[in-house]
């Protein structure tokens, strides 16, 4: 998990670092040249383009209309994603015990508890990995959608709602959405798990609060990207994990009733 932790920070980091170059001044056009401006941001902006031609015009219903394109799209891996999840939840216990048997710190009982705890994972088919290869393939896109708003003029500059599409939101209330759905997305995601993980309890806080220093950053349309996508992802949560949701609720409550 901390491993994951890292990866995410940097992947973001990678966002805030490219989406200041790769010609980010330059329009982008059928003639522009390179791998990431031929297959990635051209092949977006163009996409966006002629979905908003079906949507009255408004940039904006075309970009919420492409990411739940996009969505489906990854739909398989996120299922993926939540039964790797479902499957780490359910070796928690074994994982504990493994923690507690090699709990000294010294070299040798760490590499130990690393190989019985690779060990268990390849027992139960879990790869801890799964959960990051969504992640992995949504960063080109979000960068690809930073480099398509802002290098095409007739996306940057249309107003939608109380935004415009190519600059930060005014009011603030979409990077604040943003953060809340972030985290209600996460919280079903790691239902029942969070507390038996401290690193993926300070995660839950984490991913958040930076989802929203960036959001208030960067352009309003990735920020109506990512609610929009976290949207699609507590819904399709709910259905895969709903069962898991409440019983994780209802041992809450039944814990604070306790007390």
């Amino acid at each position: 998990m901390k491993k994951r932790m890292f990866l995410v920070i940097g992947l973001i980091f990678i966002i805030a670092l490219l989406s200041g170059c790769t010609e980010i001044n330059k329009p982008i056009t059928s003639e522009s040249e390179g791998f990431w401006n031929e297959y990635i941001v051209y092949p977006l902006s163009l996409f966006i383009i002629k979905v908003a031609e079906f949507a009255g015009g408004s940039f904006g219903f075309s970009i919420i209309i492409v990411t739940i394109i996009i969505r489906l799209f990854l739909l398989p891996l996120m299922i993926k994603q939540t039964k790797s999840s479902k499957a780490m939840q359910a070796i928690q216990p074994e994982m504990q015990k493994l923690r507690e048997k090699y709990s000294s710190k010294d070299q040798k009982t760490q590499q130990k508890l690393q190989q019985e705890t690779m060990a268990l994972f390849q027992q139960h088919g879990v790869n801890p990995l799964a959960g990051c290869f969504p992640l992995l393939i949504q960063m080109p896109i979000l960068i690809g959608f930073y480099h398509a708003i802002t290098r095409t003029r007739e996306i940057a500059d249309h107003n939608f709602l109380w935004f415009d599409l190519g600059a930060p939101d005014p009011i603030y209330l979409l990077p604040l959405i943003a953060g809340a759905t972030t985290f209600i997305q996460q919280k079903m995601m790691m239902a029942g798990t969070a507390n038996q993980n401290p690193q993926m309890a300070m995660m839950l806080w984490l991913m958040p609060i930076m989802i929203i220093i960036f959001a208030i950053n960067f352009p309003a349309a990735l920020s109506l990207y990512w609610v929009v996508g976290n949207i699609f992802m507590i819904v399709q949560t709910y259905f895969i994990k709903g069962p898991e949701i409440k019983n994780a609720k209802a041992a809450g409550n039944a814990g604070g009733a306790k007390k």
